[in-house]
Order: structure tokens, then sequence, then C-alpha cells
């Protein structure tokens, strides 16, 4: 105790070393709260003061929707539309996103145990690939699958059991709770949901679309198969305007040499979800190629209103059904 309180020189008052803690602790957290606001403000006015980014898929008998933020949904996309390009049922899609799930989020991050990397923490010294190319999620997506389809009968083996095979984790029951997820994601994104997944996007100064971009990562994803082969100025050109307004747009056909989706065996029924597939696809996707509005099946979704999700317009028959619409912003 210092010798200035022994003796009763404070008495009744709080020693200055007491005063200047605390005004150091006010201090503190003033500037706390006002990070905290900054913070809320800067994601408010990012959001165009609407909510926050967020996507979700509803399934019926599902009473509380399934949700992503953006980048996990943008991964996931990208790992059912690698299937799709493979022709794998939608059982593969369902092991490859519960195994994402457990093993990074479904997201490509940087880092892992020991030297794992990306969506499926593959390692480079256990000959996955170079780090660059784990870090892509279409090559890690790839990898994952090629070493699933050496699994004999893999799609009628437990979950966990199919996704261990692949993984050999330390934790190899961890999978199974991310099973219901992962199953309700699958049916969405592979398209047999049809209109179950959306996203609600930022408002705000929107940045130009890249037809190009998108006709690329389109084939990078799905393959050569997805564009038609009509070039600029017919559907699946890339060229042309949408409602006047300069924007871009690119008409996909919903069946491909006659199989639809991962897995499709040909016939409407694939083509539809297939169509749903590619839509649903393009949705996830909008933040990252500044896509503006999908159309399929009577269905629309707009980013600028992306909160009212699919909503129905004309059109919606079999012509309706045959082709997927892709606008990108002007």
């Amino acid at each position: 105790m210092p010798a200035a309180v022994r003796r009763g020189r404070y008495r009744g008052r709080v020693p200055p070393s007491d005063v200047l803690r605390r005004r150091l602790l006010r201090a503190f957290v003033a500037l706390a709260v006002l990070g905290g606001v900054g913070a809320y403000l800067l994601v408010h006015l990012n959001t165009g003061g609407g909510p926050a980014p967020r996507c979700e898929v509803r399934t019926a008998g599902e009473d509380e929707p399934y949700e992503l933020d953006p980048e996990q949904a943008a991964n996931a996309a990208t790992i059912t539309a690698v299937a799709s390009s493979r022709r794998l049922p939608e059982r593969a899609v369902t092991i490859a996103l519960a195994t994402a799930m457990q093993e990074s989020a479904l997201r490509n991050i940087e880092h892992g145990d020991r030297d794992s990397l990306g969506l499926f923490q593959q390692r480079p010294s256990q000959g996955w690939g170079t780090e660059e190319q784990i870090l892509d999620p279409v090559y890690a997506s790839g990898k994952f699958y090629e070493h699933l389809a050496e699994i004999p009968g893999y799609s009628r083996l437990p979950l966990t059991e199919a996704a261990q095979r692949v993984q050999r984790s330390g934790f190899p029951q961890a999978y199974a709770k991310h099973e219901p997820a992962a199953a309700r994601l699958s049916a969405a994104l592979t398209g047999r949901a049809g209109g179950a997944f959306t996203c609600t996007t930022a408002k705000g100064a929107a940045r130009p679309g890249d037809p190009a971009l998108l006709r690329k990562e389109l084939k990078r994803e799905f393959g050569d198969s997805v564009l038609p082969e009509s070039g600029a100025g017919g559907p699946g050109g890339g060229s042309g305007d949408a409602d006047g307004g300069g924007r871009q747009v690119l008409v996909l056909p919903a069946a491909v040499d006659g199989a639809g989706g991962a897995g499709g065996g040909g016939g409407a029924e694939d083509a539809t979800d297939h169509g749903w597939e590619l839509a649903h696809w393009a949705v996830a996707q909008a933040p990252r190629l500044r896509i503006a509005q999908v159309s399929f099946a009577g269905r629309e979704w707009r980013a600028e209103d992306s909160a009212d999700g699919w909503r129905r317009v004309g059109g919606g028959g079999a012509a309706g059904a045959a082709s997927v619409r892709i606008v990108t912003e002007p």
C-alpha cells in the first residue's frame, strides 16, 4: 500500500493511480463500442441498409431453412458442378459436401493440420497436387471425386465410410453430423429440388459483369458441353441486350448431350433437374460474376430484389423449361 494511503492522506478518496486506471478503462470501453458501431455501419452501408448477404435452402418438409454465407454457397455450387461434369450421382455430391463441411466449413482455407489446404484439406506432401492446385476449388473437387470413384459401391456405403476411405481422417465419425445438411444442399444444387436454393445479395453500386468470364467459368466447372455451339449473336453467344438495359444475355440449354445434371440419364425430368442445377449455380456465383438475373421454368431471380427469392413470371411451359437465361450486369 502506498505510504500516502497508509498515512491517511487519501482517506475517503481514490488514489490517483486508481483514477488513472479507471479513466483508461473507460476510454478502452468507449473505443470498443465505437469500433463495434463502425463495423455495423460498414456492413449496413455495404448491403444498402438491408440484411447481410446470405444464401439458403428451403425444402419441403423442413420448417427451417439451411443457411450459408455467399462464400460457402459458391464453393458448394462448384463442388456440385464438378460432379455434374463427371456425370456422378447425387449421392457423390452429398458425400463431397459433407466432407467439405467437416474439413473446412465449405471455405477455401490456406491452412490446416500440417500441410493440409483448401476445401477438403488435401495435402501436397501426400500427392494431392501442388498448393496452387489444391487451392483451386475445381481441381480440389475433381481430385476428391477421382478418389471417391475408385471405391467400389461407394454410393451404397454409409457416408462416413465413403468419406473416410478418401480422406483417411483421424476423426472418421465426424462426417456423419453433416449428412442431413449436405443432403438438403445437394438436392437443391443438383436441381432435384427446383427453386429451393436462393441468395440475398448486397445492394449498392454494381460492378459490370463479364460475359466472357461467365462462359469460361461455366465450361471450367461443368465442362465444354454446357455451352451451345452457336456463335456470338445466337442463343448462348452472350451478345445482345436484355430489356434494353445494355445487359448481356447467355442462354443455356437445360439438356446437354441427352443427359441432365449429376447422374442424369436423359429425359425431360433430367433436363429439368439440370436446368435448375445451372440456375442455382448462377445464383450462388452471382456476387463473383456480377449476375443480375437468372430465369428458368417460369421462375426468375433478380439481384436487385433478391430478398424476394424466385418469383413466378410468364412463359413457364415446356419452352420456358428448355433453357436457362443468365443476364450479367451492364
